[in-house]
């Protein structure tokens, strides 16, 4: 092999080894990155230019979600404008793909975060022996303005479905096998719980804003 075509191998040898150095840095400084966590689809709540990103795989149908939420909104409420939540779907109780279905069609009226909480408020009514009983739940959404014939019709969209089988893929690729789960700027709970979960928010927030 002639020096200068060996010359030219080994630089475009170190050329790529840089590349992938510096793309396994980018990847590993800015976790939240992968396209597994966030989706232009999911129900966001705070503002869209907060540092600290919590993604959180939830179930209507889970009892322990539902415990988490007023935590979860506590956090953001104790940092005004630092922090944004994002919701992805985990239904892995049965019959609860159909109540994710109620969610997403009552957000094409804007009314997702009030339906949520109607939602989850009314939740030991509408599960019985672990599974959701998404007829027992149309009570809940009373009062909301809702249009409820459009949101009937809306639940059969395949677009909804579509979302559901999305977050599925993004929870299996994730190793998301129970909810909630929860990633702050990418990162995943060390250990599952209320203070593991602000720490790893208040970690965060001091590194994004000293």
């Amino acid at each position: 092999m002639a020096p200068a075509t060996r010359r030219i191998l080994i630089t475009v040898g170190l050329l790529l080894f840089a590349a992938a150095v510096l793309s396994a840095l980018v990847y590993h400084s800015k976790p939240e990155q992968r396209a597994e966590l966030a989706r232009f689809h999911s129900p966001s709540l705070g503002d869209a230019n907060a540092k600290v990103h919590i993604v959180e795989f939830f179930d209507p149908a889970c009892g322990t979600c539902r415990d988490f939420y007023p935590f979860v909104k506590s956090l953001m409420d104790a940092h005004p404008g630092r922090i944004r939540l994002s919701l992805r779907y985990a239904p892995f109780h049965r019959g609860s793909d159909e109540v994710v279905k109620m969610l997403e069609a009552a957000r094409r009226q804007g009314k997702y975060w009030p339906a949520l909480e109607a939602i989850l408020a009314a939740q030991p009514r509408w599960v019985v022996n672990h599974t959701a009983r998404a007829e027992l739940a149309w009570p809940a959404l009373d009062g909301l303005g809702l249009d409820l014939g459009r949101l009937k019709a809306d639940m059969g969209l395949p677009e909804l479905a579509q979302i559901i089988r999305q977050d599925l893929e993004d929870a299996a690729k994730l190793g998301v096998d129970k909810t909630p789960e929860f990633f702050v700027n990418g990162r995943p709970m060390p250990r599952f719980g209320y203070e593991e979960l602000k720490g790893l928010v208040e970690r965060a927030l001091r590194d994004a804003y000293g």
